[in-house]
This record gives C-alpha cells, sequence and structure tokens, in this order.
C-alpha cells in the first residue's frame, strides 16, 4: 500500500513494486477476508431495488463450488470461460472460479450483438460460457458455429439446452483446492476494439491486479479508509469495471456496490450512493455530464472521492463537480492493454483542468517517437510506458504480430498522442488516428470539445476532421443541446464565435450538426470514426 503523504515527488521515487511469484486473484479478492466473520462484499441491488448482500465467505463458497462444476466438465489449466453477464451476483463467482481453476476468464458486454459475440467467443476458443436468460437467446442463434463452446450455464431457470447455475452450485462440492498459480499465469482476456481491425484479446496475468493497486489508492486518496463502500456504474464486462473498481475494492476487503441499470440514470445514481452511504465512485465522464445535465441534487450523498477517466474531463466539468460534491474529480488514463498509468491526487499536487495528472508511482511513463525514442518536454509524440511493469497484457491473444507492434525499445505504445510539460502533468492530445490536418495545422479535438462544453448551450460535443478540397480538412462539431435550447443556424453561428474567442481563429468548427445523442462505445467514448464515416 501507498503510504499516506502530501509529497507526491518522494511518494513516486521511493515506490518500489513487490509482485510475489506466486499469486492468485481469488485468493487475493476473496479467500483471505472469508474467515468466517461475515464480512460484508457484496451489496448487490436488483432493478427492482431488492437488496441483497452477500460476505467474502458466502462468495468464497459459491465461487468454489463453481470452480468444482467446471472441473467435473472437463476444462483444465490454461481453458477459456465467457462471462457474459452485466454486473450481478454470478459475474464475479464466475471470474474467482476460473482465476482459482487455473482458466481464463473472458468477459464480454451484454449488449453485443451476434456477430460481435461469436467473434470473441471464436477467437478466444472458449469451452464454457455463463450468461443470463438474454445472453442465452443470443448464443442459441450462434451455437452451432461455435464448435469449441461445450457448456452453456445459465442464470435463469428453464433454459432448454442449458445448464442451470445455481442449481449446479447447489450441487457441488465448496471443498475446491485453489491452483498455486504464478503471478505471470494468464487470468483474464479482456477484448479492446482499438480503432482498425478485429477486436484484440488483452491477455492479463494475474499480477494485473497488484499493477492496478498504486493508482486506485492514490486517485482514491490513499484508499481505503475506515467506512469505504465502492461503486460504479462501469459496467463489469471491461478492465475499467473490472480492475477500477471490483477487484481492487476486494483486495482491500472493500465492500462493492452492484447494480444493473437498463441505462445510467443521473437521479436514480444519487438516490443509490445515498442509500447505501457510497464513499468513493468511479463516474465515467459521460456519466458526469450526464449528472450535470439533469441538474442533480445530493441530499445524504457523502462521497470522499471520485475517479474519472476515458476521455478528458476539461476544466468546466471539474468545476461543476467540485460545486455539486465538494470535492474533486480525480482522472485517470491508462488503456486494456496497460492500465491506470497517470492519475491525479489534489493532495499530492495541483489539478490541472484538462491535464490527465502526473504519473502513477511505479510506472514509468514518457512522451516517445515512433521508435520509441524519448522526446523533450512540451513536445508532442506517442504516450509510451516503459516496460516491464504487472499492469502489462502478456500479449494479444494469438496474435504476435499486433503485440510486437505494440512494443518500440523500451516502450509500449498506447496510440495516444500526448504532451507532458515542464511539471511532469500529462496532456492527452488525441488518438494518432484523430488528428485533424486543416490549412497546414494538426489539431487534436480534445481541446476544441472542453471549450464547446463551456458554452451555455452545450451538453455533449464531438470533433472530427471531414474532407475538405482546400484545407484538406475541415472542422465539423457534432453537438447535443442542453434542454431549453433548440437547434438553429443562429445558434451554430453564436456557437462558432465563441469557440473563435475562446480559442483559436483556425480552431473554430466551421461546420456544426447538431443531433439527439452521440454515438459510444460501451465505456463512454465517443466513436469519433463512425462519425467521420457520416461524412
Amino acid at each position: 500500500m501507498l503510504a499516506e503523504t502530501s509529497d507526491y515527488e518522494t511518494l513516486y521515487r521511493d515506490f518500489r513494486w513487490q509482485i510475489p511469484p506466486r499469486f492468485n486473484i481469488a485468493t487475493a479478492a476473496c479467500d483471505r477476508h472469508a474467515d468466517g466473520s461475515g464480512r460484508l462484499a457484496l451489496i448487490y441491488v436488483d432493478e427492482d431495488g431488492a437488496t441483497t448482500r452477500l460476505s467474502f465467505d458466502e462468495i468464497a463458497d459459491a465461487s468454489r463450488r463453481f470452480a468444482t462444476v467446471l472441473q467435473q466438465a472437463g476444462l483444465v489449466r490454461g481453458d477459456r470461460v465467457a462471462i457474459f453477464l452485466s454486473q450481478s451476483i454470478e459475474l464475479p463467482i464466475a471470474h474467482l472460479a476460473a482465476f482459482r481453476s487455473g482458466l481464463v476468464s473472458v468477459p464480454l458486454f451484454t449488449l453485443f450483438g451476434e456477430d460481435a459475440l461469436e467473434f470473441r467467443l471464436a477467437n478466444s476458443g472458449a469451452k464454457a460460457i455463463v450468461t443470463d436468460a438474454g445472453g442465452y437467446a443470443k448464443l442459441q442463434k450462434i451455437r452451432d458455429r461455435l464448435p469449441e463452446l461445450r457448456h452453456i450455464y445459465v442464470t435463469s431457470d428453464g433454459a432448454t439446452g442449458a445448464t442451470a447455475f445455481w442449481p449446479a452450485l447447489r450441487d457441488a462440492s465448496a471443498a475446491f483446492a485453489t491452483l498455486d498459480t504464478a503471478a505471470d499465469d494468464p487470468a483474464i482476456n479482456i477484448y479492446t476494439s482499438g480503432t482498425t481491425g478485429n477486436p484484440k484479446g488483452a491477455l492479463h496475468a494475474h499480477r494485473v491486479l497488484l499493477g492496478h493497486l498504486p493508482n486506485i489508492e492514490m486517485v482514491h486518496d490513499f484508499f481505503p479508509k475506515p467506512g469505504d463502500v465502492y461503486w460504479t456504474p462501469a459496467d463489469w464486462a471491461w478492465i475499467g469495471g473490472l480492475f477500477d473498481a471490483l477487484f481492487p475494492a476486494w483486495y482491500h476487503g472493500v465492500p462493492v456496490v452492484g447494480h444493473r441499470a437498463k441505462k445510467f440514470e443521473p437521479q436514480a445514481a444519487m438516490r443509490l450512493m445515498a442509500e447505501h452511504a457510497v464513499r468513493c465512485v468511479f463516474l465515467p465522464p459521460t456519466a458526469l455530464k450526464l449528472m450535470r445535465q439533469a441538474g442533480v441534487s445530493h441530499p445524504g450523498v457523502e462521497l470522499r472521492s471520485i475517479l474519472s477517466g476515458g476521455e478528458s474531463l476539461g476544466g468546466e466539468l471539474l468545476a461543476w463537480v467540485r460545486a455539486t460534491f465538494g470535492i474533486d474529480a480525480h482522472e485517470i488514463y491508462g488503456q486494456t492493454e496497460c492500465n491506470l498509468v497517470v492519475g491525479n491526487n489534489a493532495r499530492l499536487f495541483p489539478i490541472r483542468p484538462g491535464s490527465m495528472g502526473k504519473p502513477t508511482p511505479g510506472f514509468d511513463v514518457r512522451i516517445v517517437s515512433l521508435s520509441g525514442e524519448e522526446l523533450p518536454r512540451g513536445e508532442r509524440g506517442i504516450i509510451g510506458v516503459r516496460q516491464p511493469n504487472p499492469c502489462t497484457m502478456l500479449g494479444y491473444w494469438n496474435n504476435p504480430e499486433a503485440t510486437a507492434a505494440k512494443y518500440a525499445g523500451e516502450f509500449l505504445l498506447t496510440g495516444d498522442l500526448g504532451v507532458q510539460d515542464e511539471d511532469g502533468y500529462f496532456w492527452y492530445v488525441s488518438r494518432e488516428d484523430d488528428v485533424i490536418t486543416s490549412a497546414g495545422y494538426r489539431i487534436g479535438p480534445s481541446e476544441i470539445e472542453h471549450t464547446l462544453l463551456k458554452h451555455p448551450a452545450v451538453a455533449f460535443a464531438a470533433v472530427v476532421g471531414v474532407p475538405d478540397p482546400i484545407r484538406t480538412e475541415a472542422i465539423k462539431a457534432w453537438i447535443v443541446l442542453r434542454p431549453g435550447f433548440s437547434p438553429s443556424d443562429a445558434l451554430a453561428r453564436t456557437i462558432q464565435d465563441f469557440v473563435k474567442v475562446q480559442l483559436a481563429a483556425h480552431e473554430y468548427p466551421r461546420l456544426i450538426e447538431f443531433a439527439e445523442q452521440l454515438p459510444m462505445t460501451a465505456t463512454g467514448k465517443v466513436l469519433r470514426r463512425e462519425l467521420r464515416a457520416r461524412d
């Protein structure tokens, strides 16, 4: 654990990784708290508002039983188990069962369509899957195209041709002995879409949990503290939900609130946090923007820390968070392949709006060229993370070419463009393929989007480059308006003039299109490539 301090430089300089040679996520994040005391692990709130509380003892027992089920089904060390569930009681039980069995879990997002689901199941070679009734309905349409998928466990009753999850657990032994795994043994294969080509599975080792802890502890102001309860609306199918929230909290014995909402409702989120005394949250920028748009109130909500990441927050949103909750949102930066490498903590250093923060203790983050050469402070380049470190994937699943292309020299190349200033703060510019080339200028969309959000009419904004015969590309903004504003040419001109004054004449959007909503990934990132395709 990080030593609590207000001295970032000493904290960063003195940090040393202590990764044991033998390590298992199930033991670290569950079993060592399952001491018979009934220590609270999960507060699960279903769609009807009914609450179920489970202890680490109960989670350990259930996951051992499911490990027995998988063993009796013939799965052996290294086999893949897909987990096609949203936030639920069954999801962590299935992951922990896989971890303690030496299997590799494959989280899958429940909104995936048939094609997305089929690709990931076929590519991973999953031999078993855990899902609910909705997921099973999708599986039935593609099952005959997945010859390696032999075992389907469904969390609801009455699924013909599948095994009922809970009855199988009741009939299984809880005496399963967790395998002795190395910290470098494979544990989880998380698919990331990236920007081009088919999705790639980022295969992580058990050590990935330990790799996430320094940032979680720093960004949540030296997490954990007595009374902490953790919640995120981020789906547990992604690295953010699993390793920015669920498993780090459980590593430290902190209860987690789980809730499967059909969509994010700002006022419902406030009630949930108040009713269950949530103190620490991971709220993606999209959730914060929706909360601001809804004008949420917060009686009974007493947060002590807010983690956010996925897209830059910007000064406008940071100021709203501070005014609304009385604390700063601490932005982080990372990606599925190597997560949580940069972050903020207002006690350690002042937050600079628009900045991602400073390197997490244990991570050497630099701005580098495509060949892995370090660039001077203030120069734009690729954000690179020096290797090795425990957060880095073992490699892309069955894709050595893509794995090799991810590295240059000592650095993992994130594919994101950024700048590090003279004081060590990192500033996100854009994805490599999001840069706009207009009239000889190379322009990143993030700064323009931040400026647009300062306009009182703008709720959401996304900026892309579209073909232009004179400028190569013209800057186009797609805008979702706040309640009380209607699309019009006059409003578009007002917004354009606002950006000219606030930012720069060469960076204002020459084209503005109003939209009801923006295309986003499941984790709340704007799909700029989809917007570009529309033009």
